[in-house]
């Protein structure tokens, strides 16, 4: 795995850089040693970190209550961990597939 992910205890762990206000939801590639994620949603009441969630729970193919914020709730720099056991393509579906 990537230094983006990082295998524990029942899952994995996510370093983020979220962009919110994003012109549409989406990974953004490698911005340093974490995943950019762009966000539609403003940094407002909670709604950013809503809809991280909510993405990364669609996208990788996971109920919303398996995937939490560790660190970061008040930062763009997150850590996420996903409580459910690694998707075989979790890099490729995250895009940190060799060669990216």
């Amino acid at each position: 795995m990537t230094g983006v992910v990082s295998a524990v205890d029942g899952g994995v762990l996510l370093r983020l850089r979220i962009q919110p206000r994003a012109s549409r939801t989406e990974i953004a590639g490698i911005q340093g040693s974490a995943l950019k994620i762009r966000l539609l949603a403003p940094p407002v009441d909670g709604a950013a970190n809503e809809a991280l969630i909510r993405f990364l729970a669609e996208l990788l193919e996971v109920p919303r209550s398996r995937v939490t914020i560790r660190s970061g709730l008040a930062s763009r720099s997150k850590t996420v961990h996903i409580a459910a056991p690694v998707p075989p393509a979790l890099e490729r579906k995250l895009g940190l597939e060799p060669g990216m």
